[in-house]
């Protein structure tokens, strides 16, 4: 992946601050686009990437619960999230129908490993389905701004009344013309091109990379939207020939269930404990933990500030790498294969294996 000059480490603990809303701008029929002040001494920890993400915390009747969402403004932009309403969610039906501005909400320091620099010009193609399209604008947006850069997008959506970010698209193909393509597919509307109708499957996406946007020419594949899409997405360009190195992964659900433990086989002795050490932002900390538990709830008895997100192996902000014993990774849809090479794992789907392990957060 391409990358600029690396910057110093932020801290990677859960320290939350609160932010002030200064807009909530509707997208679509279920989704807003939701806007946060930094104060001045704030600014340098959440400096943004093209492409990350900000954990929110929300306490309700004394219980905990955090989300992830996609950050959608451009690199050096004001501080703005894309959020789209699940039926009866928690989380985004407060913030897309009761956050107004001057709601104080708290916010995570900026997370991801997507990094899209802009300074080489290169060409990207982003394929996006429903709230995928939110770190896919911030790419966009991002590395447009270098005049030899050039983007296509295939965006699906089940009708035009759900496309989040209309206006925001029509803003930057009136900026940059022909060096932004964008391809709308509706599942659920009939268009005037056939291939523009139906669903982002496998089907479709070989037809459209293979002759409306050969997927061989770009520099970069960014994929974003629900689980089937991008394993479909991912097979089709596979088989088209395109490296697993330019392909980039976000995925914003995962319809599974949570990791399974250890068959009777390979299980611990019931009451077998692990010395598990964290180390987080320079901090060694030792505790027993019960094998039976994953790393990251096992750290979680000993110290609040682990980070964790989503707890379901999707959004990587508990990723570490092992630096001594072994860890047994049960679910993984996060970390790319190199990173997996390297030891590192998702805290939130690996059980300690050994009298010792120690994972690095730093890494």
């Amino acid at each position: 992946m391409t990358t600029s000059a690396p910057a110093p480490a932020p801290s990677r603990s859960a320290v939350f601050h609160p932010l002030t809303v200064t807009a909530v701008d509707r997208l679509c029929e279920d989704a807003a686009a939701i806007t946060f002040a930094v104060p001045a001494e704030l600014r340098e920890a959440y400096a943004f990437r093209a492409g990350q993400s900000l954990t929110l915390r929300r306490v309700l009747d004394g219980r905990e619960h955090r989300r992830s969402y996609s950050i959608c403004a451009p690199a050096g932009d004001a501080l703005r999230i894309g959020v789209r309403e699940i039926p009866g969610g928690l989380f985004s039906s407060w913030l897309v129908n009761e956050v107004v501005p001057g709601t104080r909400i708290e916010v995570q320091p900026p997370t991801g490993a997507w990094q899209a620099a802009p300074e080489l010009g290169e060409r990207h193609l982003c394929i996006a389905a429903g709230s995928g399209i939110t770190p896919m604008l911030s790419v966009a947006s991002t590395v447009l701004t270098h005049p030899g850069a050039q983007v296509s997008l295939l965006y699906g959506n089940r009708t035009g009344r759900t496309v989040m970010f209309t206006e925001e698209l029509g803003d930057l193909k009136n900026r940059y013309g022909p060096r932004l393509q964008v391809v709308h597919v509706l599942s659920r509307e009939p268009r005037d091109v056939e291939l523009f109708s139906g669903r982002l499957d496998a089907d479709k996406l070989r037809r459209l990379l293979t002759g409306l946007v050969p997927a061989e020419v770009f520099d970069h594949v960014w994929l974003c939207g629900p689980f089937q899409m991008v394993q479909d997405a991912r097979t089709v360009l596979t088989d088209l020939g395109v490296p697993a190195g330019r392909v980039h992964v976000e995925l914003f659900y995962v319809d599974a269930p949570p990791p399974q433990p250890r068959r009777a086989a390979d299980a611990p002795p019931s009451g077998a404990t692990t010395e598990l050490t964290t180390v987080l932002d320079g901090r060694r900390v030792t505790s027993t933990v019960s094998r039976e538990k994953t790393i990251l709830d096992g750290a979680l008895t000993s110290r609040s500030d682990m980070p964790f997100a989503c707890k379901g192996g999707v959004c990587g902000t508990c990723r570490a790498i092992v630096r001594e014993g072994e860890a047994d990774m049960r679910r993984n849809y996060a970390l790319e294969q190199d990173e997996i090479d390297g030891g590192f794992v998702l805290t939130c789907q690996s059980f300690p294996a050994g009298d010792h392990v120690t994972v690095d957060y730093d890494a």
